[in-house]
C-alpha cells in the first residue's frame, strides 16, 4: 500500500513533472497541464486518463479504481484508492495520465502550426 509520500516520489520522477496546488490539496503537472491530484486526507489520489483506459483500469482493478464524480469521470477522470493499489499499478496508472498530458501538448502544438499556415488563430 503506497503512501502520499510513495505517490509524491512516483509521480515526480516523470519527466518535467512538477507538484502545485489546486482548490487546496496537492496537484501535480506537466506540459502545463494537471494530471494527477492527492486528496486532502491523503487516502486517495485522480489520474486524468482516456475513457478507454480508466475502463480498462475500472475491470482489472475494480477495488483500486472509481470514475470521479459526474461530467469529471465521463471524462476519464479516475480516483486511486492507495489503501486498495500496489506501486505497480500506481505506477502505471501516474504514467498514463502523464503520457497523456504530453501527447495533448504535442496535438495542440501541430494544431497551432497548422492553424498558423492557414492564417488562423
Amino acid at each position: 500500500m503506497p503512501t502520499t509520500r510513495d505517490y509524491r516520489r512516483i509521480v515526480l520522477a516523470l519527466d518535467g513533472a512538477l507538484e502545485s496546488a489546486h482548490m487546496g490539496h496537492p496537484d501535480f503537472r506537466a506540459n502545463g497541464r494537471i494530471f494527477a491530484t492527492l486528496n486532502h486526507d491523503g487516502s486517495a489520489g485522480f489520474v486524468t486518463l482516456t475513457p478507454d483506459q480508466q475502463k480498462r483500469l475500472l475491470r482489472e482493478y475494480p477495488d483500486v479504481f472509481t470514475p470521479a464524480a459526474g461530467a469529471w469521470g465521463r471524462a476519464g477522470s479516475t480516483k486511486v484508492d492507495l489503501a486498495a493499489v500496489d506501486e505497480e499499478t500506481l505506477g502505471e496508472a501516474l504514467t498514463l495520465a502523464w503520457q497523456n498530458s504530453t501527447t495533448r501538448k504535442a496535438k495542440n502544438a501541430k494544431r497551432k502550426t497548422t492553424d498558423a499556415k492557414k492564417g488562423k488563430r
